[in-house]
């Protein structure tokens, strides 16, 4: 309040006050006072949660305890070189959206780089793409990054192109028109038809084609696709996630996938 100091570190937990219930809740008056003052926070409440609201509320930085003394230091260091651009205005999350994104479960190292990583991309539109073994919850990371975004009212639509016959993976993704193939007895909205306006989960992405990757590259440049047999653009509005378990620059060395698709990608 007397506008004193260059860089404020404040724990979650906090003495109840008549004005705030955690750290957390005096970061939006501190924004307002001090725009440029950046907040580190610490916290034993090591959740995705956590690391999430303290990005929402324009911490400079978050950190899990138990933390090295020398990762604080160096954070207070790049934080009196940083304007500490916070936003002030953020919203806070409804308890269903919580429930929803507490499927993580662990507080070592790893799981709170994750946490971390996530709390950073919540809040844009950017593409992502997860990596990682079979079964180790590469869905569940796309579908909290849907669900904490503000695509969260909009479709999510996830699509393995592992488990799709080759030849139909572009009609799977951008849909078809009557009589475009044998078969093809009415219209059919492909899978970016059915996410408008959210998020698209395309799971094994190194198993994609090379004509489905060179459809879903111009999908990705100028945001609009063709159907198959059809002859007008359809402009696009989601999100793209992907993830794969391949390693997908070797991929591109053996001239299977994209290179220009893996760095849109990537």
């Amino acid at each position: 309040h007397q506008g004193l100091g260059d860089v404020v570190i404040t724990d979650v937990r906090m003495p109840v006050s008549a004005h705030y219930s955690s750290g957390l809740d005096m970061l939006p008056d501190i924004h307002k006072a001090r725009p440029d003052l950046p907040v580190i926070v610490i916290s034993a409440q090591n959740t995705l949660m956590t690391a999430v609201q303290a990005n929402q509320v324009g911490a400079y930085e978050f950190l899990p305890k138990p933390f090295d003394l020398n990762m604080l230091q160096d954070y207070v260091e790049k934080s009196l070189l940083s304007s500490g651009k916070g936003s002030a205005d953020a919203q806070k999350m409804q308890e269903e959206e919580i429930r929803d994104a507490e499927h993580f479960i662990g507080t070592s190292p790893a799981m709170q780089e994750i946490y971390r990583s996530l709390a950073r991309l919540v809040n844009n539109d950017l593409t992502v793409t997860v990596i990682g073994e079979s079964g180790t919850g590469k869905e569940l990371v796309a579908r909290a990054l849907h669900q904490l975004g503000k695509r969260k009212k909009a479709p999510f639509v996830a699509i393995n192109m592992a488990a799709i016959p080759r030849e139909l993976v572009e009609a799977e993704l951008f849909g078809y028109e009557k009589g475009a193939f044998t078969g093809a007895l009415s219209r059919k909205a492909g899978k970016f038809e059915q996410a408008e306006g959210g998020t698209l989960f395309l799971d094994e992405i190194g198993d994609m084609p090379m004509d489905a990757q060179t459809k879903l590259l111009r999908v990705l440049q100028q945001g609009e696709y063709i159907t198959v047999g059809g002859t007008r653009l359809i402009k696009t509005n989601v999100r793209i996630i992907c993830a794969t378990h391949r390693d997908l620059i070797q991929l591109v060395k053996a001239g299977q996938f994209r290179e220009d698709l893996y760095y849109r990608l990537n």
